[in-house]
């Protein structure tokens, strides 16, 4: 059994047979097909919920990696314990002078929910990536996996000295923002026609 499967350009529109049977050479990396499309869209939602419910659980505390008696609106930090913990690596002392800060607060949740709705509605996705990706290499540099010891001496636990999850969560938002993923059970196509982001192209 043959599987068709329409393409689709990069920027989310289909390729006509038309304009398909007038290209006398493929043009390499412009057209994906529609699994490929609707997976890079499930990818999509799947990490903006990781990110969206990280925010909704240090928020309300569900009970989780939160307890409700330190959510955010109980007056709980959503930063001091995880930065206060740090006890690996050069920027150990300055995570320690962030932990509980509340512009650092305020920058972190911010940071959350921003990339969180940007990836689960499909819009912004390239300032979401962006803001996304330095978010998650500053918990890289947290965590410090290319220590083999904390400043105690203990064994850091580092399952992998280069490549952990916050690298992995980096590079699949970008993959998502660069596919134009949000134009896929996404609200990307509406977005990009709005007029403030027509002026500018890097909220796309």
């Amino acid at each position: 059994m043959t599987i068709q499967q329409e393409p689709v350009r990069l920027d989310g529109s289909l390729q006509l047979p038309a304009q398909r049977a007038t290209q006398t050479a493929p043009t390499r990396g412009a057209v994906i097909t529609t699994h490929a499309a609707k997976v890079l869209a499930v990818a999509r939602v799947a990490v903006g919920f990781v990110f969206l419910w990280a925010f909704l659980d240090k928020t309300f505390g569900f009970g989780y990696a939160t307890p409700s008696a330190k959510a955010w609106i109980n007056g709980g930090s959503p930063t001091k314990g995880f930065l206060s913990s740090v006890a690996v690596g050069p920027f150990e002392s300055t995570f320690h002078s962030w932990a509980g800060a509340t512009w650092a607060n305020w920058l972190f949740m911010l940071g959350l929910l921003g990339v969180g709705v940007a990836l689960t509605l499909g819009v912004a996705l390239r300032a979401a990536a962006a803001s996304g990706t330095v978010l998650m290499l500053l918990m890289w540099a947290a965590e410090w996996p290319l220590a083999k010891h904390t400043s105690a001496g203990e064994l850091s636990m580092s399952t992998n000295p280069i490549v952990d999850y916050h690298l992995v969560y980096a590079l699949a938002l970008i993959v998502v923002a660069v596919t134009y993923a949000g134009n896929t059970w996404g609200l990307g196509r509406l977005w990009a026609k709005l007029p403030f982001v027509r002026r500018n192209r890097w909220l796309l």
